[in-house]
């Protein structure tokens, strides 16, 4: 209860903006560990991650195609966990690295552009529907995690991300994502090369609702931001 309280008294501060410093004092560490601590207690599996280095990664990957956004190991999807002791280990020992949490394993995620995403949770809203965690991926994401449907009774039934897209090829999906099995996103708090960050919006306190209960309004809002945009790009007409 009392971490729900203090989770909840940190999204306010950072939603106002004075949550926002991205110092190394120990008040940001400590914001930091404590909501990725509160994301592994709701059962998110958590992995380490690279993290921006100047205007690469630090990776060191000569042209590294996603810079800040990829697991630091290829053994991800073991390495996965919601382990507090595990977790509170990484952030003590790799100070810098932003996190991924392993889809299709305890969630899914939805991941849209931003202004259908923000489209999508008014009309959501308005109409009364539950809407788990969200997060915002700066400039141009949002994320809807919801319950996974990457581990149904008959294994027949499930479908693995690439199904869908790889994270490596995301630029080729620019519109609505579907992350289930073996696949990952970056998870709040993380750093983004040229000032940009991953953070919630609604955070992991909120439980997880059906996909398929939101899948109609994220898609919907995708075409119709899809639409604006194809229209807007013929100035010559």
């Amino acid at each position: 209860m009392e971490r729900k309280s203090r989770f909840s008294q940190w999204l306010r501060r950072s939603r106002s903006g004075a949550g926002r410093d991205t110092g190394t004092g120990a008040a940001s560490a400590a914001d930091r560990e404590e909501l990725l601590l509160a994301a592994a207690a709701a059962g998110f599996p958590l992995a380490p991650a690279a993290h921006p280095s100047g205007y690469g990664c630090s990776c060191e990957r000569i042209g590294c195609p996603t810079p800040g956004r990829h697991p630091v190991s290829f053994a991800w999807q073991t390495l996965a966990t919601t382990d507090a002791e595990q977790v509170t280990k990484w952030l003590r020992t790799q100070p810098e690295a932003n996190f991924v949490t392993a889809t299709g394993i305890a969630h899914d995620v939805l991941d849209v552009p931003a202004e259908a995403g923000r489209m999508a949770l008014e009309r959501l809203e308005a109409a009364g529907v539950e809407v788990g965690p969200v997060a915002t991926v700066t400039p141009d994401r949002m994320l809807f995690f919801t319950a996974t449907r990457g581990t149904p009774d008959d294994e027949d039934e499930w479908w693995p991300c690439e199904l869908d897209c790889h994270p490596e090829t995301l630029d080729e999906h620019p519109g609505l994502r579907w992350h289930c099995r073996g696949s990952y996103v970056l998870l709040p708090p993380s750093l983004l090369p040229s000032d940009g960050g991953v953070a919630w919006w609604y955070g992991p306190e909120r439980g997880l609702p059906d996909p398929l209960s939101l899948l109609e309004t994220l898609t919907d809002a995708c075409a119709q931001v899809e639409h604006h945009e194809s229209e807007a790009w013929p100035i010559g007409r």
